[in-house]
């Protein structure tokens, strides 16, 4: 986690290749990861990046790209976990519903959470979601998280976010700021430092406390 421009999303960009770190300074399982062919490095990865881009498709169709042979009940089971199962089932042509281009019909936390959808029915090994709940409430935001709680056991999962609520049950937390690193380890243990996660989760605690007063 870290604020705005702190490195977040280069750092995870190293993991598919997006940008090519040093050689042997990126590793999956131990082995440097240019030694892993790139088409089989990217079939192991799910990423939901910042910039939601969906295709002149149905719903259906953008869930299931990338897995074109799953079920309509496996298509079904994805919505759930990213929480937009019963806003899609309330569309007139529900999961046949045509997206505009960039998914100009939905709004901005249903692409992310159609997005979502379509990392998690790939059953990707690496699951990368870059600040994917940034568009949502943090009601919305628990649900999917709850969700994907079942979702990430047994493989790794990298959460990107500005906001602490996202992040905190994380086993590792990084902190990122002036593109480095600025602290590292579990939100209790970053709350005992008192240091710069602390004041953000602070900071952030005072401003829900506005936003309900409101």
């Amino acid at each position: 986690m870290g604020a705005t421009g702190s490195g977040k999303t280069t750092l995870v960009s190293l993991i598919p290749r997006l940008y090519d770190a040093p050689e042997g300074a990126v590793l999956v399982d131990g082995i440097p990861i240019r030694q892993i062919p790139l088409n089989v490095l990217r079939e192991h990865i799910g990423f939901v990046s910042q910039e939601t881009f969906l295709f002149s498709k149905t719903v259906r169709e953008n869930i299931r790209f990338g897995a074109p042979d799953v079920s309509d009940s496996e298509v079904e089971r994805a919505a759930e976990i990213s929480n937009i199962l019963p806003e899609i089932r309330g569309f007139p042509k529900a999961f046949d519903t045509m997206v505009g281009e960039r998914g100009l019909t939905l709004s901005g936390g249903q692409k992310q959470r159609t997005a979502i959808s379509r990392a998690v029915i790939r059953d990707p090994r690496i699951l990368i979601l870059d600040d994917a709940l940034s568009s949502v409430d943090t009601d919305t935001e628990e649900k999917i998280l709850t969700h994907l709680t079942q979702v990430m056991a047994g493989r790794t999962t990298l959460l990107i976010s500005h906001r602490v609520s996202t992040i905190r049950n994380a086993d590792e937390i990084v902190v990122l700021h002036d593109g480095g690193v600025v602290e590292q380890g579990t939100h209790e243990q970053l709350l005992r430092l008192n240091g710069y996660y602390a004041e953000l989760y602070n900071k952030q605690l005072i401003e829900e406390e506005l936003e309900k007063e409101a």
